[in-house]
């Protein structure tokens, strides 16, 4: 097969420019069965109103940590790390420097934080179980398919910091190209096999908020997002429901993950509409989210809705919260004086709800870096509450369930030390035949449990609705 715009732009770097497709799930799955297979998807073309999708496979060294090691495996040699994972990234990033990419991502890290994580900065008393799936994992890639779809632009990019990829990149060409799919698997697709339920009933989530409310009433604390995790039993594999789940909840930051081993694979399919960090040339930014109304199909209803979220008193002041948790984040890693809150309380309308999102930004401080950014913030404010430890020690008692991935962090840090990173809400796990997804929301002094209970099933209908499309299983009805 001839090779299409196999370019050498520069020295040590390696394009080939593809065919421009606006659905960009045909080119993934040509990928799809390597191994380590991820997609940070900008939810195009159903108005997901991102811009770059960028996708990646095969990398030449994985970073695992579960509660107490940290597993780094490269050239067939796996060492165990006491370390901290995020010097750990630090340390393999700052082996292939490099200058400022001209597309987002061009090679470096992607993964998740899984909100767990946190218990390695924010120092805690563990009372639940540990989670199901490692608290990080994170490949460190040396090529990139990267759709621009503003631009109408698709190309392979690599740097070449790793011998592997010169020597697959003929091949690793052959398949992207490939029209049939032809190196790809069929894939069963998933299907449920049981019902849906929570790990808190309603009286078991109103006893929850209650406690929270004594704590905010005794000073512990201001606010606490408090979520509960949904399951329902299933089997097959889960990107032909991440690729409905596309076209049902278009976001932003969404993302599709195949992880773990071969006998035992992790899939993680997001759709969340909140950006957490992203740093472009020492240039930093968050955007919290809080503040929720559901979308209605009447318009006036809709418009109602909106309306009401935007002038709600108690919506700002917890998205305030929040906003000034950040502020105080960022200013441990950015210059002094440089940290602004550039835009609060705009309204940002998505397929089923509508958010309050605010934006602060700072100026990246010397010696400092992404990674060191990302630890500062992690896991989010918008997330855990105010003050950020006592709201997790809270969360810690309160909710059943470690929260895995939902509510870490999802996203890029590329060897030109920009990043971008999503906190991973409307976000589902599947693994050992069990589909998991959570929804939560942050409980304040005014607070009214019933609305807080009803938010949660708001933010849960989109993982719902994916749910009644799949099919049934043998099972399901039992």
């Amino acid at each position: 097969m001839p090779l299409l715009g196999w370019l050498y732009d520069r020295k040590n770097m390696l394009k080939l420019h593809l065919k421009y497709e606006a659905n960009s799930a045909d080119l993934f799955a040509r990928i799809a069965h390597m191994p380590w297979a991820m997609w940070l998807d900008s939810g195009q073309p159903a108005s997901g109103r991102g811009r770059f999708d960028i996708m990646v496979a095969n990398p030449f060294c994985t970073i695992i940590a579960d509660t107490h090691h940290t597993r780094v495996s490269e050239n067939g040699q796996t060492t165990l790390s006491d370390e901290d994972p995020f010097d750990i990234i630090k340390q393999q990033l700052a082996r292939f420097p490099h200058d400022a990419f001209e597309l987002p991502f061009e090679g470096g890290a992607l993964g998740y934080f899984a909100y767990d994580l946190g218990h390695r900065i924010e120092q805690y008393t563990r009372l639940q179980s540990a989670s199901e799936i490692p608290e990080m994992q994170v490949g460190i890639y040396d090529w990139a398919l990267v759709v621009d779809h503003e631009l109408g632009q698709t190309c392979l990019i690599s740097h070449l910091k790793h011998p592997q990829t010169a020597a697959q990149w003929e091949e690793l060409c052959a398949t992207v190209q490939a029209h049939e799919d032809k190196t790809s698997v069929e894939y069963s697709p998933l299907a449920v096999t049981g019902q849906v339920t929570s790990n808190m009933t309603a009286t078991q989530y109103a006893e929850a908020f209650q406690a929270i409310q004594q704590f905010i009433h005794a000073g512990d604390c201001y606010q606490v997002n408090l979520a509960q995790r949904f399951r329902v039993a299933a089997t097959g594999d889960a990107f032909s429901a991440y690729c409905k789940l596309r076209e049902l909840s278009p976001a932003p930051f969404m993302a599709w993950m195949n992880v773990g081993q071969a006998d035992k694979p992790i899939q993680i399919l997001s759709a969340s509409p909140e950006r957490f960090l992203r740093v472009v040339g020492g240039a930093v930014e968050t955007r919290p989210i809080k503040g929720t109304r559901p979308r209605h199909k009447d318009m006036q209803q809709d418009a109602k809705n909106a309306r009401e979220l935007q002038h709600s008193r108690k919506d700002q002041a917890e998205n305030l919260m929040i906003v000034d948790l950040l502020r105080n984040d960022l200013g441990k890693v950015c210059q002094t004086g440089s940290v602004q809150v550039s835009e609060l309380f705009t309204l940002e309308s998505f397929t089923n709800v509508h958010h309050l999102v605010s934006t602060v930004r700072g100026k990246l401080a010397e010696n400092m870096t992404a990674v060191d950014v990302l630890r500062a913030c992690f896991p989010g404010g918008s997330i855990t509450g105010a003050p950020k430890l006592r709201a997790m020690q809270i969360i810690e008692s309160l909710e059943p369930d470690s929260r895995g991935v939902y509510c870490g962090a999802i996203g890029y840090i590329g060897f030109d030390g920009n990043m971008d990173m999503n906190i991973p809400i409307r976000t589902a796990v599947y693994q050992n035949q069990k589909f998991d997804f959570w929804a939560g929301g942050g409980i304040v002094a005014d607070s009214e449990m019933e609305k807080e209970y009803k938010e949660t099933w708001d933010k849960a209908s989109a993982m719902l609705e994916l749910i009644a499309t799949l099919p049934q299983g043998a099972h399901a009805h039992r």
